[in-house]
């Protein structure tokens, strides 16, 4: 249920040569099928193809055959992960669905793979991979690891939490802090920036931040 990382199946079979190609004749391509047992649980199954994933598999899934396709030039592979409500997200708030005390609040911005200031735009709720997906509009990266929000005329982006949690939309400016799963964005602990101010100007007050943050 908790492996470390993920386990990667590079699919190469043994084929033919193809025939030349022709004007008439378009590139022959390679086809696989998965079908998940009956006691498939605890993770989740992706298509690695052009440098993105794609879900074939969520957790628990129905008893039915996935198949899909891709040139025999190209590298094809599967991506096994544990579900991303394992212990890791736990662990991230020291319990899932709850708002993270002042502690995991100062460790989450010295520890976290992106801290994003910002308001929600948006939550969305995928039923099918149990997810809600947070729209959020940047105001400030203070740190990201990989370019989860890009520039398109605003800083935006989207960041997922477990659709039990009931993530609901609200006003304000938040402290988004998280970490990333296989290129997705997960929550952590996203605590009102005007809390926040003040949980860090005590604690520095006291000598007991953990990390320097920048406050303006």
């Amino acid at each position: 249920l908790y492996p470390t990382g993920a386990l990667r199946l590079r699919l190469a079979p043994r084929l033919h040569p193809a025939a030349p190609p022709t004007k008439d004749r378009s590139p022959r391509h390679v086809t696989a099928c998965v079908k998940p047992s009956g006691t498939f649980r605890g993770a989740q199954l992706y298509l690695e193809r052009g440098g993105r994933l794609e879900l074939l598999l969520p957790e628990a899934p129905r008893p039915r055959a996935r198949c899909f396709s891709w040139p025999p030039r190209e590298k094809g592979a599967l991506m096994v992960t544990g579900s991303p409500r394992s212990d890791r997200l736990c662990l991230a708030v020291a319990g899932a669905c709850r708002p993270c005390n002042d502690t995991e609040i100062l460790m989450a911005i010295c520890t976290s793979d992106f801290v994003i200031r910002g308001s929600t735009r948006s939550v969305s709720n995928d039923a099918e991979l149990q997810e809600s997906i947070i729209g959020v509009s940047a105001a400030r990266i203070h740190r990201q690891k990989f370019p989860l929000f890009q520039a398109g005329g605003r800083l935006a982006g989207s960041i997922r939490t477990p659709l039990r949690c009931g993530v609901k939309p609200g006003p304000g400016t938040f402290l988004f802090t998280g970490w990333l799963h296989f290129g997705e964005a997960w929550l952590s602990c996203a605590p009102r920036y005007r809390d926040f101010q003040r949980i860090y100007q005590g604690a520095r007050r006291s000598s007991q931040n953990p990390c320097e943050f920048p406050l303006d």
